[in-house]
């Protein structure tokens, strides 16, 4: 059974202590558990790096092993083609998730080169918003193997 990628971006190693009256004070160590709880059948590789070269090999690696992304690419959202073309390449389905709802932040927050190939987008659901998250990509993933047989 192939898992699920759930890859994390710059400064999500931060949660929990970064700005928590944004974010809330969920650590991502309590993420990964809410993921793993949403996910109990299905094997799940949990990440996050500070790096967009590493967010990138992540997204290669799941090309090859993955059922499903779902990523939330934090700042690298606005900013990286190069993670939008690594994604371009994944034929499963793609989350991409936000804590916060970005629309109703600054401008700069509006344009996500992610949405451009993400299968769905979910932003605004809080730290807890990961299960809900995973639990949806299960669905995906169960209506796309059912359409493969």
């Amino acid at each position: 059974m192939k898992p699920i990628y759930v890859l994390n971006g710059p400064n999500l190693n931060r949660l929990g202590k970064r700005e928590p009256h944004i974010y809330g004070h969920t650590t991502l160590a309590e993420v990964e558990a809410l993921c793993r709880v949403a996910s109990p059948d299905r094997p799940l590789e949990f990440r996050q790096t500070n790096s967009e070269e590493q967010l990138i090999l992540w997204v290669h690696e799941a090309i090859d092993e993955a059922a499903a992304i779902i990523i939330n690419p934090a700042a690298f959202t606005f900013t990286s083609l190069a993670l939008l073309d690594a994604l371009k390449m994944f034929s499963g389905p793609i989350i991409e998730f936000h804590i916060t709802n970005v629309h109703r932040r600054e401008q700069i927050y509006h344009r996500s080169y992610v949405s451009m190939v993400a299968t769905a987008v979910m932003a605004g659901l809080g730290a807890e918003g990961y299960g809900v998250a995973v639990r949806a990509i299960e669905k995906m993933i169960s209506k796309a193997e059912t359409n493969a047989v």
